[in-house]
């Protein structure tokens, strides 16, 4: 069904890790850890910034792939791993796109199920890259039929 946008990327976006973004962040995920909020830690600190937790990349507009045109909603979100060069710190500009790196379907129990896995990448002005992530998206057998209608 998606075989078609093996290896298609979207094109890099500018974003910006901003300090209010990074402290709701925190606050979201129950880690007031001072190394993200609190300027006088992370002046103090071995990166002298505050630098935004592990997951925050996930709130980072990654473009459009063309052709990519999944629902809002009934989507499965199956996995996600992040692997950091080194950390994002607050006030810096980060460039970021995605890349469809494969799609499998297999036979399940409530039928057929696709996988689809995006890698999406965060690098600094000079194309460096600080980090990637892995995400695995199923589609079931409800919203296979809704995209294909």
């Amino acid at each position: 069904m998606l075989e078609g946008l093996i290896g298609k990327c979207s094109n890099k976006v500018k974003n910006i890790v901003e300090r209010g973004a990074v402290k709701k962040f925190a606050e979201a995920i129950a880690d007031p850890h001072p190394i993200f909020i609190d300027e006088e830690t992370g002046k103090k600190s071995r990166y002298q910034s505050n630098i935004a937790p592990p997951t925050f990349p996930r709130v980072f507009d990654y473009g459009v792939i063309e052709g990519l045109n999944l629902p809002k909603k009934g989507l499965i979100h199956g996995e996600q791993t992040y692997h950091y060069e080194r950390p994002l710190f607050v006030g810096e500009e980060i460039f970021c796109y995605s890349k469809i790196e494969n799609y499998v379907e297999k036979k399940g129990n409530s039928g057929l199920l696709g996988f689809l896995i995006i890698q999406s990448f965060g690098e600094d002005r000079t194309g460096r890259t600080i980090f990637t992530s892995k995400q695995t998206v199923i589609i079931t057998e409800t919203v296979r039929k809704e995209m294909t209608t």
